[in-house]
């Protein structure tokens, strides 16, 4: 698969970067530990910096459908920034992670308080979210639809 998903570090302008950074703390997580469930609350997010983690969809009857791997530089979560502020999917941690965590009431304050700002990072969230709806719509129609997303029945 191609990726068009947005690193933080070429959607967001410098500045905006730098102020982001400013609340960011290094977090670890240990192989085949779960960030999040669907349907939790959204308080934090996080950034890649080593590793892999694997966002999946609750699918009944069968086991949770991986929809897609977030890797370097990519964004884990989008739900944080849109009301009710709950996890639309569930991650894991495929093999040992080092990212940046951010607990998102602070950076809504700051969005909120910089207009700027609080646009580039919509922006950036935006076009990780429209990748993330056409991988997860990709993915189910590759596991249930009776032939595939490739083709025309």
């Amino acid at each position: 698969m191609i990726t068009t998903t947005l690193s933080m570090l070429r959607a967001l302008p410098a500045e905006h970067r730098h102020r982001l950074m400013g609340v960011a703390r290094e977090v670890s997580f240990p192989q085949g530990a779960r960030l999040f469930e669907e349907g939790g609350k959204a308080d934090r997010f996080w950034i890649v910096r080593t590793g892999t983690v694997e966002l999946d969809m609750h699918v009944p009857g069968r086991r949770a459908a991986v929809i897609e791997t977030l890797h370097h530089n990519e964004l884990v979560g989008w739900s944080w920034l849109f009301t009710p502020h709950v996890w639309h999917l569930g991650a894991e941690a495929t093999t040992p992670v080092r990212a940046y965590e951010f607990d998102a009431t602070a950076v809504r304050l700051m969005c909120q308080e910089d207009p700027a700002m609080g646009n580039a990072i919509a922006q950036w969230v935006g076009g990780v979210l429209a990748h993330r709806l056409r991988s997860a719509r990709t993915r189910l129609l590759d596991l249930y639809a009776p032939y595939g997303a490739g083709s025309h029945v």
